[in-house]
């Protein structure tokens, strides 16, 4: 068998994929989790675009399954999700699969109302287990920085094994989805960002591909499934699979456990550092009695969030480190904003912004890509205090609890919903019934904030 083969046989299995209680509650966390940076997009000024294009794109008749209807949403869904900047991710595999899996799961549920909880649990879980893998294989956080996103790349192939498990394709039916996928995939966006970019919109289409893979495989249509094996990937790409990725450990613990969720809205490569910073602000150390911050970081990273702002670009935002820190040591509580574009920054933020210094450090590398740290020294008026983070809250060596995913959830749900229906919702996704009808329900409060936010009201 291939590896491709290898996999589907695992994704189509109808026993269950190995979810032992503990994780199906840290599933229902991520559920949450994506739910909340899901909803919270709506609110930004990129997701309002998202929102209109989707409406502008609507067909009226074409709701049936596989229609051009299921697919737009698909991709609206997706799209929010991820960008919102605050939706989980798997460091090694630099994917960020819960913002693709889950709103593509919910999405093509929806429209198969005869299956049962289990398979829609079974369907995310196999869903973040191509992701990963597919990440893994091809080396994701390297290619990252040659201009191939790992998440756009691996999308397709999350929604294939989403679909085909939900659509109870067979396994030789999964296999061929998972190989047309990589066909279908979109490997990067360019660096383009400003506040129209189109990287959002790219995300959506390359998971609405994935759903199209599926549909092709369930329609009869046959893919190489030796796709991984051959020189594809290396005479198209540059990449040279490692296809050991795909298949160890299969039947195993599932990829979910080795997921991060994200503590705040950010990128993640500038959260050691900030974190750091956290910690030692916390201990005592007054930042206006700061001046001068050194953050040594992964070689890897520092180009990606060594840089300053530019006003109205959210994604120079989210990426740079010194307004991150900043944000962090003068207003900590508007690191859960995901709007995060300000059109003029603060006098006080510039000052303590011109104060960090970035280097890279290649002994932070030891254990990259699974870890990610940092190591910060802080220089005051009397004193130099030194912190070095290797995980950061939300990673599984530091995870966040229901009560800090609840926090979280409300800091990010109530400004668009309102408070007693982010209470309600969050509750209804953590501690409500396993059935495919409460979690699908869960598109209505999607729909409800899409709504607001096309009535300008978010």
């Amino acid at each position: 068998m291939t590896a491709i083969e290898q996999l589907a046989a695992h994704v189509s299995r109808r026993d269950g994929l190995g979810l032992s209680s503990a994780l199906g509650e840290r599933l229902a966390l991520h559920v949450a989790d994506t739910v909340g940076a899901w909803i919270a997009a709506t609110a930004t000024a990129e997701g309002r675009r998202l929102i209109r294009f989707r409406e502008a794109m609507r067909q009226p008749g074409a709701a049936g399954f596989g229609g051009a209807d299921l697919a737009a949403d698909l991709a609206r869904n997706c799209a929010l999700a991820r960008l919102s900047e605050v939706d989980d991710i798997h460091l090694a595999a630099m994917t960020t699969a819960g913002a693709i899996v889950i709103p593509g799961a919910l999405t093509i549920a929806r429209s198969l109302p005869d299956r049962e909880g289990s398979d829609l649990t079974a369907a995310i879980v196999g869903g973040y287990e191509a992701m990963i893998r597919l990440g893994l294989a091809i080396d994701g956080p390297a290619n990252l920085y040659r201009g191939i996103w790992p998440t756009y790349f691996s999308a397709p192939f999350g929604i294939a094994a989403v679909a085909a498990r939900l659509m109870e394709l067979d396994a030789s039916q999964t296999a061929h989805a998972l190989a047309l996928a990589p066909t279908l995939s979109a490997p990067g966006v360019g660096h383009h960002n400003a506040p129209t970019t189109s990287r959002w919109l790219a995300v959506g289409h390359a998971a609405r591909n994935g759903l199209a893979a599926a549909v092709a495989a369930q329609s009869g249509f046959t893919a190489d499934l030796k796709l991984l094996d051959s020189g594809f990937l290396t005479n198209i790409y540059g990449i040279t699979p490692v296809l050991s990725g795909l298949t160890e450990g299969l039947g195993g613990e599932p990829m979910l456990g080795q997921v991060s969720l994200k503590p705040w809205c950010a990128a993640r490569q500038t959260m050691a550092a900030t974190q750091a910073l956290r910690e030692i602000v916390a201990q005592g150390v007054a930042p206006d009695a700061i001046v001068e911050v050194r953050a040594a970081v992964l070689p890897p990273h520092q180009k990606m969030i060594d840089h300053g702002v530019v006003a109205g670009d959210r994604a120079s935002h989210l990426t740079s480190l010194q307004y991150q820190m900043a944000v962090a040591a003068l207003t900590p509580d508007a690191a859960r904003d995901v709007g995060q574009s300000p059109g003029a920054l603060a006098p006080a933020l510039q000052a303590f912004m011109a104060r960090i210094k970035v280097a890279g450090d290649d002994a932070l590398l030891a254990g990259y890509p699974s870890a990610w740290p940092a190591r910060v020294t802080v220089v005051t008026r009397s004193a130099t205090h030194e912190r070095a983070v290797t995980h950061v809250p939300g990673d599984p060596a530091r995870p966040l609890g229901a009560t800090d995913v609840a926090q979280k959830f409300h800091s990010l749900v109530a400004p668009v919903l309102g408070a007693e229906r982010a209470n309600d919702l969050f509750g209804r996704i953590v501690g409500g019934p396993d059935d495919h009808g409460a979690l699908v329900s869960l598109l209505d409060e999607i729909d409800r904030a899409c709504g607001l936010a096309l009535a300008g009201r978010s």
